[in-house]
Parts: C-alpha cells; sequence; structure tokens
C-alpha cells in the first residue's frame, strides 16, 4: 500500500486518522483518492486541504460511532450519519452487545477497507456490478456459520478475527497462511468469478481449470475433506485447497495473483522496484524477486513467509487468465 503526505511533510498511512506528528486530523477524499488533511466547516461538514477539491464531506458513521473507518461521504445536510461507499456494503454486523465483538468487527472493516481499494485501484470495480456486491459479518449463536460466497453476498465467521482462533485453524488445516485478507481476496475471486467469467469466459475457464459441474461442488468438497489433496496438487495448483474443485481453483489463483499485485504496488511505491503493473510477464519475474526477499525478512523475524506460493509452469497461464479480467488493461 503506497503511503501519503500530511500538510505538515510527516508521511501518512493508510488506516491513519490524525497525523501521527502534528495530530492533524485526516481522511480518505474520494474525490481526490488520496489520504488528506482536514478543516472543519461552518455547518459540521469537513472540507480536505488540497485546492483542488472543493467539494464538503461527512465523517463516516462508523468513524463517529466506533472510530473504525477514515473514509469520507460526500455532505448532505438532511443526512446526520451516512455510512461511507465500503462501510455500505457490510449489511449484516455481529450483536456489538457482546464483549470483544466491535473489535472482531473493527478487525474485518479494515481488512475489507484495505483489499477493496486496492481491488479497485486494480481494476477490478466493486460498485454497480451483477449480483450487487455484499459482506455480512457473522458470529455462531446456535448454528455455526461457514465463511463463503452466493450470489454476490460474502459471509464471514467473525470468529477468523480472532488471532488465536484463526492460527489454530490455520495448523489444523495444514495452512501456509491464514488471514483476513487473504480470505476476502479468495471470497472476492468467487464473486468476480460469477461477475466476469461465468457468462462471458466460461469456454477459457473450462480450458484452464475444468468444468465447474463436473463433479458437482459437493461431491469434490466431501471428496477433499476424505481424501485429502492428490500427492501431485504442487505441480498443478497455486495451494492445496485450490485441488478441490475448479471453483476453488480460481479462487485461489485470483487470490495469489491480488497478494502478488499488492505487494509489487507496494515495492514500486517504496522504490524497491521500478514496474509497469499491467505487464503480467514484469509481474511474475518480478515477483519472484520480491518474494524471496520478503520471505527472508519474515523469517529474519521468526514469521511465516509473506510469500508462500511457488508458481509452477502450471499455474501460471490461470495468473494471466485472472490478470486478463481487469477492466483497465
Amino acid at each position: 500500500m503506497k503511503t501519503y503526505l500530511c500538510q505538515c511533510g510527516s508521511k501518512l498511512f493508510f488506516h491513519n486518522d490524525r497525523c501521527l506528528s502534528c495530530g492533524a486530523s485526516v481522511a480518505m477524499c474520494p474525490s481526490c483518492d488520496e489520504l488528506t488533511t482536514l478543516e472543519v466547516g461552518l455547518t459540521g461538514d469537513v472540507q480536505c486541504c488540497r485546492e483542488s477539491c472543493t467539494n464538503a464531506y461527512s465523517r463516516c458513521k462508523n468513524a463517529v460511532e466506533h472510530g473504525i473507518c477514515n473514509r469520507l461521504v460526500l455532505f448532505d445536510p438532511s443526512e446526520s450519519s451516512p455510512l461511507c461507499d465500503y462501510c455500505r456494503l457490510t449489511t449484516v454486523l455481529p450483536d456489538l452487545s457482546v464483549p470483544g465483538n466491535i473489535d472482531l468487527w473493527k478487525r474485518l472493516e479494515r481488512a475489507k477497507q484495505r483489499v477493496l481499494y486496492s481491488m479497485e485501484r486494480s481494476g477490478f470495480p466493486i460498485d454497480d456490478g451483477t449480483p450487487r456486491l455484499s459482506f455480512e459479518f457473522k458470529a455462531d449463536v446456535g448454528v455455526s456459520v461457514m465463511t463463503g460466497h452466493e450470489a454476490g453476498r460474502i459471509t464471514i465467521n467473525i470468529r477468523e478475527a480472532d488471532s488465536v482462533a484463526r492460527e489454530i485453524a490455520r495448523v489444523n488445516f495444514g495452512e501456509p497462511q491464514r488471514t483476513l485478507v487473504g480470505h476476502l481476496r479468495h471470497e472476492l475471486g468467487h464473486y468476480f468469478w460469477e461477475r466476469l467469467v461465468l457468462d462471458h469466459r466460461s469456454e477459457e475457464f473450462h480450458d484452464l481449470f475444468g468444468n465447474e459441474r463436473n463433479p458437482e461442488y459437493s461431491t469434490a468438497m466431501q471428496g477433499y475433506y476424505d481424501q485429502g489433496p492428490p500427492a501431485d496438487w504442487p505441480t498443478k495448483f497455486v495451494s492445496a485447497y485450490a485441488s478441490m474443485h475448479p471453483w476453488e481453483d480460481f479462487a485461489e489463483t485470483f487470490g495469489a495473483y491480488h497478494d502478488m499485485l499488492t505487494v509489487l504496488a507496494t515495492a514500486n511505491h517504496f522504490g524497491v522496484t521500478n514496474l509497469d503493473l499491467d505487464t503480467f510477464d514484469g509481474l511474475i519475474r518480478a515477483y519472484a524477486r520480491v518474494g524471496v526477499m520478503a520471505n527472508e525478512f519474515n523469517r529474519d523475524m521468526g514469521l511465516l513467509d509473506l510469500v508462500p506460493e511457488v508458481f509452477v509452469p502450471a499455474v501460471v497461464p490461470k495468473l494471466q487468465f485472472v490478470h486478463s479480467l481487469r477492466v483497465d488493461l
């Protein structure tokens, strides 16, 4: 993720709502698409300090009431508690009166904000699509909540925002990583498959990933959990889970592609690389180099590898298919 500059010259980071140096209030201006310093207007609105920006804004309701969001909303004097464009997408919340749930929800919203921001800027628009995108963040109350996607609706069990529970699940499932941004990118892969692939590029999808109707998803899932992945999965798939079914292969590949793109965008911003992020072959070559560097940084600190995937020859055309779905290319 890129950094921004406060009017005092200090760096601002993506989730900041205040400059850590001068204490100025800051927020993400939707018109400038930048994190910017704010001025309070005479009518209770706030204004971006950039001279070229003349709009009046309100703070997102989630910022005012819970300190969760730093995005602005165009000012409407008739609307006292507006939600920003990202927060509006969350249609179901856990019971916030339950101790700990606000903190879990906050972690989910922050991860969602980061993922959606990067997704939009890489050519995967989230507005005005069919199906409509929405998020439901739920807790286990009586019945277990399954994380997944259906017809544009992404459901995440808030237990995934508990770092201890998530690490236990990662170990139990034998996963190299398990993160909130990873979950969101994976489920958005299912969403964009339905939006961009199903009725538009299904033949190409079948050639690369297989036919999603054969075997049926329920049959494939049962087989995967009964027997595990095939022994040769590392030569054909980006992850063991991708071997379960063509839908999961696409979602895992989609997530891995966006892992690559966001890491390299950050590397570009900080001068580690100087890439054309629209050129696929350059992305693959640079990621091999930056991934090794990032993994060694993590190992130096005793952390899990940042880039656990190996892009074997069979996976590269699948990644290129995801790359070709970007609407800005």
